[in-house]
């Protein structure tokens, strides 16, 4: 499997499940109505886990193009992937998500109010205040990204087996950190999915909030720059 369709498949895999379970919390009549942000946290670390597995093997397992930067500037990867990467990561969200809707759309159909709709597509914040939401973005990506250069690091790396202490990571991330914006931490995350809110024809479907879009995209990529930089610095002192 090359690079690109790794990285599809590993971020279509994620947001498949990761949104389900958002999906499976919020929206009207299913079985898991109102079960709360454990179940939540605990489907996205799977979500990650799953995504990881798949993909580790072939392309690393980034699923995330603040992972992808800081990957290259750490110079684990050559700057000429970039691209396909981040591509194949838009890309896999965006199938991911049409496949949370058609899993879904009985649920979306008899859901009414349009901001949990919309939540089961991308983040938004329990306050909205773009500086400390965008510096809760960027705290939440650093801790992701700088675990991970070192958890890959030759010395620390498990190859594929990494996927469980990433998953664990990202499950920390949610109970900890996930509680002012929803934590993103990853660009194609939120901004695939909230392009797939744009053009699904929802039965109920509100706004796409693209005031608060570029957030869930600038705050883990500063994050993750950031950490990459912290981490070139520790590693080459």
């Amino acid at each position: 499997m090359n690079l690109f369709l790794s990285e599809f498949i590993g971020t279509a895999t994620l947001i498949l499940l990761g949104n389900g379970v958002v999906s499976n919390v919020v929206l009207q009549h299913t079985k898991g109505f109102n079960s709360g942000w454990i179940v939540i946290a605990f489907g996205w670390a799977i979500a990650v886990f799953s995504g990881v597995i798949i993909s580790a093997p072939f392309s690393g397992a980034h699923l995330n193009p603040a992972v992808t930067l800081a990957m290259a500037v750490t110079e684990n990867i050559h700057w000429n992937l970039v691209p396909s990467y981040i591509l194949a990561q838009f890309s896999g969200a965006i199938m991911g998500q049409i496949l949370v809707w058609l899993a879904y759309k009985q649920h979306f159909d008899a859901t009414m109010d349009a901001e949990t709709i919309r939540a089961c597509f991308c983040n938004s914040p329990a306050i909205r205040q773009t500086q400390h939401n965008l510096l809760t973005e960027s705290i939440g990506t650093f801790v992701l990204v700088i675990t991970i250069l070192f958890m890959v690091a030759p010395t620390h790396s498990l190859g594929a087996l990494n996927a469980l202490p990433v998953a664990l990571l990202v499950l920390g991330i949610g109970l900890s950190l996930g509680g002012p914006t929803g934590y993103a931490i990853n660009p194609a995350r939120d901004l695939g999915p909230r392009i797939v809110h744009a053009f699904l024809p929802l039965r109920n479907k509100g706004a796409n909030d693209w005031d608060y879009a570029w957030i869930p995209v600038a705050g883990p990529l500063c994050g993750g720059l950031l950490a990459a930089f912290l981490y070139q610095w520790i590693t080459n002192s």
